[in-house]
């Protein structure tokens, strides 16, 4: 059984996994150098939990300690509990969801390792510079939706583990399994190699709409995405098998890469 303990003074170190949430700059250095990670709202925390991570500790406004009590009584971590007032102290911010954890990071798989599953017509995804949190948490969320096997980030995607694209993905970054490629674009090689079919996702009128393509095209495919506003470099563009794009009203060349991911997970799902 976890320990209840009381805090009062803002400055108390042992609240210090918690300090400064909204500093993203201090948090992209200190979470992954410390191991850890916060994990934001009632249910987030449950699926971090089910998902295997270890618990640091807790921090919980007063109303959500009956809430949590299960998780409590369960885990050996400690439990602080906080006013509303001190919290956003602590963290810079109010806590809508009462309830914060910090949790343990485990070792991230190596790319090899998820490129490895055999199934008839798994679908992986890629992603290149997804900086903005929230895209990326809700690219995780349509990943985990529809089906997709597992993502591959490269070496400037941010964190799938940063509080924003965790709490945007309700959790879903715990359930699709990731990995970062270490060079790119050199390392989209080793995606072939591993059989996938590299699917570029451009508005360039020279790619195929998806719509047009046959479905057995999209067996063991990997769905490559590019950042918000300049898409996939050219260097990932050359290197992919095939471009493809989304259907458009005329006049209207995108959609917001978040949304962009949800459609052509959609549309290249397998047959039902």
């Amino acid at each position: 059984m976890a320990d209840l303990i009381t805090v009062e003074d803002p400055d108390d170190p042992r609240l210090r996994d918690y300090t400064g949430l909204t500093d993203v700059e201090l948090r992209r250095r200190r979470e992954p150098e410390e191991g850890l990670f916060i994990a934001e709202g009632e249910k987030v925390i449950r699926r971090a939990k089910d998902a295997g991570f270890e618990m640091r500790s807790m921090l919980l406004s007063a109303k959500w300690v009956d809430v949590m009590r299960d998780v409590i009584d369960e885990l050996p971590a400690p439990v602080y509990a906080v006013s509303p007032e001190l919290a956003e102290r602590v963290t810079g911010y109010h806590v809508h969801r009462g309830a914060l954890a910090s949790m343990q990071r485990k070792p991230l798989p190596e790319a090899a390792e998820l490129l490895a599953g055999d199934g008839a017509g798994q679908r992986i995804a890629v992603f290149e510079g997804f900086v903005d949190h929230a895209n990326l948490g809700a690219a995780f969320r349509s990943a985990a939706a529809l089906g997709i096997s597992a993502i591959l980030l490269s070496p400037d995607c941010a964190d799938p583990l940063y509080r924003r694209a965790i709490k945007v993905s309700m959790g879903s970054v715990f359930s699709v399994p990731y990995a970062r490629l270490d060079s790119w674009p050199a390392d989209l090689e080793k995606v072939r190699e591993a059989g996938y079919r590299l699917l570029a996702m451009t508005p360039s009128p020279k790619a195929t709409p998806l719509d047009q393509i046959p479905p057995e095209r999209f067996e063991r495919c990997a769905i490559m995405l590019g950042s918000e506003g300049h898409g996939l470099s050219t260097h990932a563009l050359r290197a992919a098998d095939e471009w493809v794009r989304i259907p458009m009203a005329e006049g209207i060349d995108s959609l917001n890469v978040a949304a962009a991911s949800a459609v052509a997970f959609y549309a290249t799902r397998p047959p039902a």
